[in-house]
């Protein structure tokens, strides 16, 4: 009974030190979930929301990316723009021959290329401009200007039941060129290079009145793209930050739950191998080497 009962203590003794060498190699205190139910329970419920926000996370990220795409091209056609309008209005000065506005047609044409460029705009291989139909570029090179996408929402998830909308609408900005005639941004370009080619006394009074009306009001429509674009980043960018918020509070939470407390537990390893070596040598000197030491 004695060699039994010391048997038994040594072993508690060792179970208690490998339990808290364990605990000293993982930095956790919680290492089966019988250790403490309540407490593993609420460590998994704490990683969930974690991997959840991470999620979010990563949505967030990419949706600004998508939308820093999206206004950069936007950027650029608006540069495109205003050197239309520039030309437009030397155009429709008198000073100018015949064979000069033929020459701005040419650059002007050029630049409705450089337009359906920024608009046929990638991100991660998918167009930002077309809707749902991320696979379809929204225009073709060439005299072809009918808009290939839809007007589908593309949208980012950032929490439970939000999502933040970063599709842009191009086509209310670029239509679908003057056979249409929408009036949107193609069809004015391709009337302007008409009449700066056309030549008569209307082509010219065209060009400094319902052409240049056109234009500018493509270019209100393009700023009003852009504002919508950054007000979707800037949902984007307080989402993240949000977001970073919520997983440092659950990372105290989850640290405070499961991680040990490596200062103490060292101390309580220290205490208890000192427990065991003692043990050990208590034990040595009860316990019987051999049956044959006992019945002698």
């Amino acid at each position: 009974m004695v060699t039994s009962t010391t048997l038994n203590d040594i072993n508690s003794s060792l179970a208690a030190l490998e339990r808290t060498s364990n605990e000293l190699s993982s930095g956790k205190t919680i290492l089966e979930p019988s250790d403490n139910p309540y407490g593993a329970s609420r460590v998994i419920d704490l990683q969930s929301q974690l991997d959840g926000l991470s999620s979010y996370a990563t949505n967030a990220q990419e949706g600004i990316s998508w939308e820093n795409t999206a206004s950069s091209a936007m950027s650029n056609m608006g540069n495109v723009l205003q050197s239309v309008r520039g030309l437009l209005v030397q155009a429709s000065s008198g000073t100018y021959s015949q064979s000069d506005r033929e020459s701005i047609a040419t650059e002007v044409e050029q630049l409705t290329e450089a337009v359906k460029q920024d608009a046929d705009t990638q991100y991660a291989g998918q167009y930002v401009f077309s809707g749902t139909k991320t696979t379809t570029a929204p225009y073709e090179p060439g005299s072809e200007d009918a808009y290939q996408g839809d007007t589908g929402t593309v949208t980012r998830a950032v929490g439970p039941g939000l999502s933040v909308n970063v599709s842009t609408d191009i086509s209310s900005l670029l239509g679908n060129g003057q056979g249409s005639g929408d009036g949107k941004l193609l069809d004015t370009l391709r009337t302007i290079s008409e009449h700066l080619r056309g030549g008569s006394a209307e082509d010219v009074s065209a060009l400094n009145s319902t052409d240049l009306k056109n234009l500018e009001a493509s270019i209100d429509t393009l700023s009003q793209l852009q504002a919508t674009a950054g007000s979707a980043t800037d949902q984007l960018q307080t989402a993240v930050s949000r977001i970073e918020g919520l997983q440092s509070s659950i990372t105290a939470a989850l640290s405070n739950t499961d991680d040990a407390d490596i200062a103490q537990t060292s101390i309580e390893y220290s205490n208890e191998q000192a427990a065991y070596s003692a043990a050990l040598r208590a034990g040595a000197s009860i316990v019987q080497e051999s049956l044959l030491q006992f019945l002698q």
